[in-house]
């Protein structure tokens, strides 16, 4: 485990809540483009005013449900961010592509941790991004829930992950104030992600944002 883990709050709707974060703690913010489903969805022209304003030091990541290298890449290009999170299964041709695309930018796969398949995928892309992201979701339903589900998932298998990752993983889903330093010692990830676990009625909920960055910061 990192002797500091890193904090990505999810869903950053303006740039007042990309500042709250920052002074809460936070290291990244996630700012969500068109999504089959989830919550926290921005059009890109907000995405980009957000990362283009928020505080320097913040790591800026664009979720992007796109899985072509080209697309993702313009995707990035217009937004104006550091770092994107894919999450959906990108194939290992469109990988190598877009690392060809975007030479600095940090590239991070979601892997929706749903089994054994989740063990597969990640052996699979991690030689091929800067760091994968454990989430909940289901990519293979009729109507695909990549994210934001407010769900945990099997901790276990996202541990295994972990310790095989060459790359550093982050994880997600479900995590609050209540549960993530449980969440830190069972998987011992890089960093920890959230939407949810920090918000009231969809709006950032400061107390809660600093009693997870605390937490955090004291595991």
């Amino acid at each position: 485990m990192p002797a500091r883990i890193a904090i990505k709050i999810c869903c950053i709707q303006s740039p007042d809540e990309a500042a709250a974060a920052a002074e809460a703690g936070a290291d990244a913010i996630g700012l969500v483009a068109a999504m089959p489903s989830g919550p926290g969805v921005i059009d890109d022209r907000r995405i980009a005013a957000i990362a283009a304003s928020a505080p320097a030091g913040l790591q800026r990541f664009l979720l992007t449900a796109r899985t072509t290298a080209v697309a993702i890449a313009d995707h990035v290009r217009n937004c104006g961010v550091d770092t994107v999170q894919m999450v959906d299964r990108v194939p290992v041709s469109e990988l190598e592509r877009l690392r060809e695309l975007l030479p600095r930018t940090a590239l991070v796969q979601v892997i929706h941790v749903r089994g054994e398949v989740a063990m597969a995928e990640a052996e699979r892309t991690a030689p091929l991004v800067d760091a994968l992201l454990l989430d909940s979701g289901s990519p293979e339903a009729d109507r695909k829930v990549l994210g934001g589900t407010g769900l945990t998932h099997d901790w276990d298998l996202s541990r295994r992950i972990v310790t095989e990752s060459p790359v550093p993983a982050w994880l997600a889903g479900g995590l609050n104030p209540g549960n993530v330093a449980k969440a830190i010692d069972h998987v011992r990830p890089h960093g920890v992600d959230l939407c949810s676990g920090v918000r009231h009625n969809g709006l950032l909920d400061e107390a809660l944002l600093a009693a997870f960055c605390r937490t955090v910061r004291n595991v």
